[in-house]
């Protein structure tokens, strides 16, 4: 059982309202002693009341007073006397008790508005902290009011944000140059390359080696294209605009039939009507490589089964080697693989489920994993907004 969490308006009210309380119930205590002290002892005052009474009553021949009819009259005035005493004490205690439970009540009222109102610039904070995104850094908090220790907590957030947004655009240049500098060194070698394989003279040796450059050249192609996405993705998305799930799904489907079919793999789906909001770009490459995943570290002769609709939203199996449960986890880090038959695949760089998670963390939605049971494999499961 989750224990219960409480609020800081909840418990700087309470403490106002405590404080109070106990500041009152002390005062209370206070007057009550006060008042009982101040007020006559019964059988004292009695005596002297009862004496004053009889030479009242006889005062010329105060010794026809019988010591019978004195104290008669010391208890009848001591009785009367500690009745009035107990009455002034309780109606003064229950009294003072609907006052302070009447004036704990609005302490406790004033307390929640006043924690309200100095917890105010906190919520801007938070409010600020969950618009912000990476395309949208440009929000501040800009809290007025006196120089204290919430302006000042208000400012140095200010600040981060502006060193955020410096960081972010640096970002987004480096992508840019990134994707213009290392896509065209690498076509020209690969042209250079193919350009010296068409001759016709060139030796087997010769002509081995430039497959082996190219090979080499397209999976590096393949890595860059990779980061980018990669990085992309982790910047948020720009532009959302509503996609047809199943349609993208469809068109990778078909476009992997080849490859499945070369590597000896099945391939089932069954698709439903889905439409998300988001960059049709990212979510093609979200789904391509869950299709390839699922093809390329499969058995000959399995399985990979694609499940759209619903919650989640896809759903990718495959019939491929046995997943340890906490080796899945780290298949979402980029530049990871499983040992065995991963290790030893120069096909991939590694980065497929890692770009998976953050184009689905980029449309606010999650990816996760878990092993495929008897069957082996694994079973990736997105879900979408």
């Amino acid at each position: 059982m989750k224990p219960l969490r409480l609020s800081v308006r909840t418990k700087l009210t309470a403490l106002y309202g405590g404080a109070f309380l106990l500041v009152g119930l002390a005062l209370l205590i206070v007057n009550y002693l006060l008042v009982s002290s101040s007020l006559p002892d019964a059988a004292s005052f009695a005596t002297d009341a009862a004496g004053i009474a009889v030479q009242r009553a006889y005062p010329l021949d105060t010794t026809t007073i019988l010591p019978v009819e004195r104290a008669q009259a010391t208890q009848l005035v001591a009785t009367s006397l500690g009745e009035y005493r107990s009455d002034v004490l309780s109606t003064l205690l229950w009294q003072s008790l609907v006052a302070l439970a009447i004036a704990g009540a609005l302490a406790v009222l004033l307390g929640w508005l006043m924690a309200s109102r100095v917890l105010r610039p906190l919520h801007a904070i938070t409010s600020t902290a969950r618009k912000l995104e990476a395309e949208n850094l440009d929000r501040r908090i800009d809290l007025d009011g006196p120089d204290d220790e919430l302006k000042e907590l208000a400012d140095t957030f200010d600040g981060m944000l502006d060193r955020l947004a410096v960081s972010f655009d640096s970002q987004k240049r480096f992508v840019a140059n990134a994707s213009h500098e290392l896509r065209t060194p690498l076509a020209v070698q690969r042209t250079l390359v193919e350009v010296a394989m068409a001759d016709p003279d060139v030796s087997p040796e010769l002509r081995k080696l430039g497959e082996h450059l190219i090979y080499t050249n397209e999976r590096s192609e393949r890595m860059i294209e990779g980061l980018l996405v990669l990085a992309r993705s982790d910047r948020g998305l720009a532009t959302r605009a509503p996609v047809r799930l199943d349609e993208i799904v469809a068109t990778v489907l078909r476009s992997a039939s080849n490859m499945a079919e070369e590597a000896g793999v099945t391939m089932e789906s069954r698709l439903r009507p889905r439409t998300v909001s988001g960059d049709p770009v990212l979510l093609e490459r979200l789904v391509t490589n869950l299709a390839h995943n699922a093809i390329t570290y499969n058995r000959e002769g399995g399985c990979v089964h694609v499940d759209l609709g619903g919650d989640p939203a896809l759903v990718v199996r495959n019939t491929g080697p046995q997943v340890p449960l906490d080796a899945v986890p780290a298949l979402f880090e980029p530049f990871r693989r499983l040992s065995g038959d991963r290790t030893g695949d120069s096909r991939n760089a590694g980065l497929g489920l890692s770009i998976v998670r953050s184009i689905a963390q980029a449309h606010g939605g999650t990816a996760g994993a878990e092993p495929g049971g008897r069957g082996g494999g694994l079973v990736v499961r997105v879900r979408l907004p």
